[in-house]
C-alpha cells in the first residue's frame, strides 16, 4: 500500500518501527493543522514554527500515547499543540505581536475591520479563543474541537457561545459591532 493511502493508525505503527517515510507523510499530513492552530492561538510565526516542531518531536518520542478510540490523529495532535501553546504563552507573560493576514485584496475600509477582529480574538482568554481558532477559523466540528481540547462537546459550545459575545461587546465597543 502506498504511504500517501495509509490510515494515520498504520502510519503511526510503521512510525514506531521506525519509518521514516512514514513518519514524514504523518507530518505533510497533518503539520498545516498544528501551525494553524498554534499561530491562531499566540500571533506569532516563530512560535508556531516552534510548537509544530515540538508536537511532531513528541510524537516521534511517544508515538504509542495516541489511542484511535479517542479521536483522530489530528485532534490529538492539535491537542498537545494547545498544551506547548499555552505553555509557551504562559512563559512569555504576554501575547507575541498580532499576525499580519494577507489582506491586500481587501477593501481599506473592510482592513480596519480584519484588524479589530483580528485583536479582538488575539484579546480573547485562552479557552475562548482556542475554541474560536478551531471552530470558526479552522471549520472544526464541536466533537472533533472536543478531542482536541479534552473537554465535553457541550463545554467546547459554551464557550463558543460566551467567546462570540465577548467578541461582539469588544466590537461594539470599538463602533465595528454590525460589522460582526
Amino acid at each position: 500500500m502506498e504511504l500517501l493511502e495509509a490510515s494515520d493508525q498504520m502510519l503511526l505503527e510503521q512510525m514506531a518501527a521506525g519509518s521514516e517515510p512514514a513518519f514524514t507523510t504523518l507530518y505533510r499530513r497533518h503539520q498545516g493543522r498544528v501551525y494553524r492552530f498554534a499561530y491562531g492561538m499566540c500571533g506569532s510565526a516563530a512560535l508556531a514554527e516552534d510548537v509544530t516542531q515540538e508536537v511532531f518531536l513528541a510524537l516521534i518520542h511517544r508515538p504509542r500515547e495516541y489511542h484511535a478510540r479517542r479521536g483522530p490523529l489530528e485532534a490529538y495532535l492539535v491537542g498537545i499543540a494547545r498544551n506547548q501553546t499555552l505553555r509557551a504563552l504562559k512563559k512569555e507573560r504576554a501575547f507575541a505581536p498580532l499576525p499580519e493576514l494577507e489582506i491586500a485584496d481587501v477593501e481599506a475600509g473592510s482592513r480596519e475591520m480584519v484588524e479589530a477582529v483580528r485583536k479582538a480574538v488575539l484579546s480573547l482568554p485562552a479557552d475562548y479563543r482556542e475554541v474560536v481558532v478551531l471552530c470558526e477559523l479552522e471549520g472544526l466540528e464541536y466533537a472533533e474541537a472536543a478531542v482536541a481540547l479534552g473537554c465535553p462537546i457541550g463545554t467546547v459550545r459554551s464557550r463558543l457561545h460566551r467567546a462570540r459575545a465577548l467578541l461582539l461587546d469588544k466590537l461594539t465597543a470599538r463602533n465595528l459591532g454590525n460589522l460582526v
